[in-house]
């Protein structure tokens, strides 16, 4: 379980005022000292984060965040490092030291507003003079039926485990990679270029998680290059179910797709089970409309050193240039880094996102939908782009 990537765990952020016992609920909820416990306010700045398997859910990451009432010098930089940890929370606890006050209260309607269970709790049971006024208090004003706990004597805590297990239950996304394209006893052929963009000895994670899935799905995987494709197909008593491939080798895979064969690649998967591909395919259509005074994002979720054909910074602008002019304005951002406005832009392209959970694009999605921007996506721009969209398949398509 510990092997079990971070991107496909479910996100508990805490969240809670200064000194209301964050920190020391981590350590009790995940039996370690995993976040740092002081009595000066301010001791959390960045988001720690711990992963473990909690029973009745399964694999999580546990976020402990800085307080929501932070005044300090870097108070602000500290809250806007929580606001961030919210675009990848599936779960929040808000945590109470006493009777609510107007930041938990702001902040657990905010979480809630986007559709993001919140569970209550009532920390220091153990140093309250009366717990019941202050239970009572939180609820009214919440709306929440907080948990009573202790950190410090334990009382509570297996009852919050389990309060915040049903949670993450009811939020968990029952997507899966492949969805209803394949089913057990399908071939499936994976066409993997070996190239720059997959380190030697080990293949990429997209490739590893499909692999995996369709293996738990009962399908026969063939693997291959695209130079061995041909080759490939002709050893198979009959076309393969499906084929899948990377992005930047569409075209030429599909000039060898058999007619029976559906086609789609592991960016355009990624982004039905990272994100919203109905959006990412009605974005794409806005490449139609840029002309060389428009402004495009490429928003790429790892933060690795670029290579010399990478796809998200040479590749797609390439592509993208040659269809609409030299003098297209492209970004480029990585990692957490995203802008905080939006409006300059005409167009987001992200990558398929293996290294961040659903939550978190899904919150980009929103945000590109607040500023009215079309978002798309790697897999589904390079389809456009190269005429072939219309081949490429995604679950629920209906195909």
């Amino acid at each position: 379980m510990e092997n079990t990537p971070r991107a496909n765990r479910i996100h508990i952020g805490i969240f809670g005022k200064c000194n209301s016992g964050k920190s020391s609920l981590v350590n009790a909820l995940t039996g370690q000292s995993t976040a740092i416990v002081s009595d000066v306010a301010g001791t959390t700045t960045d988001v720690v984060s711990k992963s473990m398997e909690l029973p009745g859910l399964g694999a999580v990451t546990f976020m402990d965040t800085a307080g929501l009432d932070d005044r300090s010098e870097l108070g602000a930089r500290r809250i806007e490092s929580t606001r961030k940890a919210v675009e990848r929370t599936d779960v929040a606890v808000m945590v109470f030291a006493g009777r609510p006050g107007r930041e938990e209260t702001e902040w657990s309607n905010m979480l809630r507003g986007r559709g993001i269970p919140v569970v209550a709790v009532l920390n220091k049971a153990d140093a309250i003079d009366d717990s019941v006024a202050a239970v009572n208090a939180i609820a009214d004003v919440t709306g929440l039926e907080p948990v009573v706990v202790s950190s410090v004597t334990g009382e509570g805590i297996e009852v919050l485990r389990d309060a915040v297990a049903a949670a993450g239950r009811s939020a968990a996304d029952e997507v899966t990679i492949t969805g209803d394209l394949v089913s057990e006893g399908d071939v499936v052929m994976l066409v993997m270029p070996q190239d720059s963009q997959a380190p030697r000895g080990r293949l990429i994670l997209p490739q590893v998680q499909t692999i995996r899935e369709l293996l738990d799905k009962r399908c026969t995987v063939i693997s291959c290059v695209p130079e061995n494709m041909s080759s490939s197909l002709a050893a198979l008593a009959a076309p393969p179910k499906l084929i899948i491939t990377d992005s930047q080798v569409f075209a030429v895979v599909n000039g060898m797709t058999p007619p029976e064969s559906m086609l789609t690649s592991f960016s355009v998967l990624f982004a039905n089970y990272k994100g919203d591909i109905r959006e990412f395919v009605a974005g794409a259509a806005a490449i139609d409309r840029l002309n060389e005074a428009s402004r495009v994002l490429i928003a790429e979720a790892c933060t690795h050193a670029p290579a010399g054909e990478d796809i998200g910074r040479v590749k797609i602008p390439n592509l993208l240039r040659k269809r609409v002019g030299t003098g297209l304005k492209i970004d480029v951002v990585g990692g957490s880094d995203f802008p905080d406005d939006l409006s300059e832009y005409d167009l987001i392209i992200h990558c398929g996102a293996c290294m961040f959970n659903r939550r978190h694009v899904l919150s980009r999605i929103a945000k590109a939908r607040e500023y009215g921007v079309p978002i798309t996506n790697y897999g589904v721009t390079i389809a456009y782009l190269t005429g072939i969209l219309g081949k490429v398949v995604y679950p629920g398509a209906g195909r």
